[in-house]
C-alpha cells in the first residue's frame, strides 16, 4: 500500500530526479496524482538531467535539438514518498530516476552511473558499505556580507570558529532538533553532529549502510533538507565548497568497506594495517584521483577550497590515521577497517562522487594494484603528485583520461564535460559577489 494512504494530510507532492549538478529536477502535482505516478512514473526530457547550474540548456547538447529533445521515462527509485517538512503545506517528495522507452537505463543519469558500479561489485559477490560526513555552514545572507546567524537563543553572533563546542550546537538547538526529526521522518540515518572549524560550520555523519545507492540518496536528500529547513528557520544553509575566504571550506568525506558473499569485511586482517584488498582499493583510488578531480571539485568555487593547509587534500597520497592525506585508513576495531576518501567538497553530486570512488577501488582490486608506501607527517609539506589544480585541467582530465572510460558510460562523460564547459565559460563573466550568490543556495 502506498505511503500516501497512511498520510491523508499530504496536500501536494513533488516528483524529482537528480541532474548532473546534483540539482532536483521535476514537477509539482496534486496529492491525488501520487498513486498513479508511484505506479506508472512520469516523463520529462532527457535534456533536463543535463542542464547547467543556472538551469539553462546546454547549447551544444546532442540531447536537445539534434535529437528533437525527446522524453525519458522517470520511474520511482524504490524509496517511495518522503515528507518535505520544511514546506508550510504538508508535502511529499517521490525520488525518481530515468530510463529509455524500452526500459533500458539512461546512461546520462548520475544515479544510473552509480548503479552500474554497484552491479559490478555484485557480479563479484561483493557489497560496498558506505557512510558520508556532511559539512555545511549556517549563514545569514540577508546582507551582501555573509555572517554567522545570530543564535535564536541569545540573539548573539559567535565571533569565530568553535571546533567541537557544545555551545555552538546548542545555540541552534531548535534547528538541529527539527533536522533530526526530519531525518527520521525521511529515513536518513543522521548520527553525530559536531561544530567544525569555520564560523557557523557544522558536520553531521550519515551512518554506514550496505547499499551505496541509498547512501547517495540519503546524501542528496540531506542536502535538500538542510537547505530547506534552514530557510524555514530564518537563515541559509550552504554546502558551497568555500563560502568564506578566511575559514575552512565544506568537505564531504566518504567512508567505505567491502563485504564478501558471507558478509565478511575483505579489508579486515585482524590488525591495524588491513588486507591486500584494502591496499589494492587504495591504489585504485589514488591512480584515478587526478582524472576524477572534477567529481570532487565540480564548480568554480570548488578550487578555492583546495589549497594547502586548509583541511582539504591537494596531494595524491594515503596514510594511516592522518587527516592531511587524501585517503586515510582510520584506526579502531579491525572488523570495521575501512577507507576514508577525503577529497570531495560539499558541493559535489553524491552519485557521481561515489561512482568514481567505488569504481576506482574495484578497479584496483581487480588489477591487484599496489599503492605507494603510506605517508607520515604533514602531506602539505611533501612533494606529491597533484590533483588537477584548475577547473579547466579537471574538465580536460575527466574528458580524456582512460580512468573515466573505465568507470563511466561515454554518454555521461560527454554530457558532464559539456555541462562544465558551459559553466566555466559563463562563470568567468561573474563578479565575486555574483559567484557567491550562484552557489550559496544551489549546491
Amino acid at each position: 500500500m502506498s505511503w500516501l494512504h497512511d498520510h491523508p494530510e499530504i496536500r501536494t507532492i513533488r516528483v524529482a530526479a537528480c541532474d548532473l549538478n546534483g540539482q532536483a529536477r521535476g514537477k509539482r502535482m496534486p496529492a491525488g496524482s501520487g498513486i498513479k505516478v508511484e505506479s506508472d512514473g512520469t516523463r520529462f526530457p532527457f535534456s533536463v538531467l543535463n542542464l547547467d547550474i543556472w538551469g539553462e540548456d546546454i547549447e551544444d547538447s546532442p540531447l536537445l535539438f539534434e535529437s528533437g529533445d525527446p522524453d525519458g521515462v522517470l520511474k520511482p527509485t524504490g524509496r517511495g514518498f518522503v515528507p518535505m517538512p520544511w514546506l508550510e503545506a504538508p508535502t511529499a517528495l517521490l525520488p525518481l530516476w530515468m530510463f529509455h522507452e524500452n526500459g533500458a537505463p539512461f546512461a546520462g543519469d548520475p544515479r544510473q552511473a552509480l548503479a552500474r558500479v554497484v552491479e559490478r561489485y555484485s557480479e563479484r559477490g561483493l557489497t560496498p558499505v558506505v557512510a558520508t560526513e556532511m559539512e555545511f555552514y549556517l549563514i545569514d545572507d540577508s546582507t551582501r556580507q555573509l555572517r554567522v546567524p545570530p543564535s535564536p537563543r541569545s540573539g548573539k553572533r559567535r565571533p569565530g570558529a568553535d571546533t567541537l563546542a557544545l555551545r555552538a550546537l546548542d545555540a541552534f538547538d531548535a534547528f538541529f532538533t527539527d533536522l533530526y526529526d526530519a531525518c527520521a521522518a525521511m529515513d536518513i540515518p543522521a548520527d553525530t553532529a559536531i561544530s567544525e572549524a569555520g564560523i557557523g560550520q557544522f558536520e553531521i555523519n550519515l551512518m554506514h549502510q550496505a547499499d551505496p545507492l541509498k547512501a547517495a540518496d540519503d546524501a542528496w536528500l540531506f542536502k535538500i533538507l538542510v537547505k530547506g529547513l534552514a530557510r524555514s528557520h530564518g537563515f541559509a544553509a550552504s554546502f558551497m565548497a568555500k563560502p568564506y575566504d578566511d575559514y575552512a571550506g565544506n568537505g564531504l568525506h566518504s567512508h567505505f568497506s567491502v563485504l564478501d558473499a558471507d558478509g565478511r569485511n575483505i579489508f579486515d586482517d585482524g590488525g591495524p594495517k588491513g588486507t591486500p584488498a584494502l591496499r589494492h582499493a587504495v591504489a585504485g583510488c589514488l591512480s584515478a584521483m587526478r582524472a576524477q578531480t572534477l567529481l570532487f571539485a565540480p564548480h568554480g568555487n570548488s578550487f578555492d577550497r583546495m589549497v594547502p593547509g586548509a583541511h582539504a587534500p591537494t596531494g595524491v597520497c594515503w596514510a594511516y590515521e592522518n587527516r592531511t592525506a587524501a585517503i586515510r585508513v582510520p584506526g579502531g576495531a579491525p572488523a570495521a577497517r575501512r577507507i576514508e576518501h577525503r577529497v570531495a567538497g560539499g558541493d559535489i553530486n553524491p552519485y557521481l562522487m561515489l561512482a568514481g570512488i567505488l569504481g576506482a577501488a574495484l578497479a584496483g582490486i581487480e588489477d591487484a594494484q599496489d599503492p605507494p608506501p603510506p605517508i607520515t607527517g604533514d602531506a602539505y609539506k611533501l612533494d606529491l603528485p597533484r590533483l588537477a589544480e584548475t577547473w579547466e585541467a579537471a574538465i580536460d582530465a575527466f574528458a580524456h583520461d582512460p580512468w573515466s572510460a573505465r568507470i563511466f558510460a561515454p554518454e555521461l562523460i560527454r554530457n558532464l564535460v559539456l555541462t562544465k564547459k558551459q559553466e566555466l565559460r559563463d562563470y568567468a563573466d561573474l563578479t565575486a559577489q555574483e559567484r557567491v550568490e550562484l552557489y550559496l543556495d544551489t549546491v
